[in-house]
Order: structure tokens, then C-alpha cells, then sequence
């Protein structure tokens, strides 16, 4: 859980510094909504990236977790 915390902490953190970056930057309108269009897919791809490895990894620690529970229950 505390790697879900940290991971959503950096991701947050990233987003938060390219938007200032952005807003900070002196562009024209019509470039920098273009820009903001960019990014946000970029992240939107990387925290579904991200949320597939989570979900994949839970699954696997679930399956060991039922392979150890059948185990157990079988040995009684």
C-alpha cells in the first residue's frame, strides 16, 4: 500500500511541476493548450500503464494467496 502512496505522491508531484512549467512558460494560447493537450495524454497513457502493472501484480499476489490457502487448508 505504501508503494500505491508513493507512486500516486511522484505522479501527482510530476504533473503539478509541468503545469508550472507550462504556466510559467510565455507562449502563444493556441501552443500552450496544444502543449497541455500533449501532456495530459502522455500521462494519462503512463498512469494506465501504471494501474495495468498494479492490477496485474495484485492478481498474481492473490493467486499465491489462494495456492498458499489450499495448501494450508489441504495439510489440516
Amino acid at each position: 500500500m505504501n508503494s500505491g502512496k508513493l507512486l500516486l505522491g511522484i505522479l501527482i508531484g510530476a504533473a503539478a511541476g509541468a503545469a508550472a512549467g507550462l504556466l510559467l512558460a510565455p507562449e502563444k494560447g493556441s501552443e500552450f493548450r496544444e502543449k497541455i493537450a500533449d501532456m495530459s495524454e502522455e500521462y494519462l497513457d503512463s498512469i494506465s500503464d501504471k494501474f495495468d502493472d498494479l492490477l496485474e501484480n495484485m492478481s498474481s499476489k492473490i493467486g499465491q494467496l489462494k495456492k498458499e490457502a489450499s495448501n494450508v487448508s489441504g495439510k489440516k
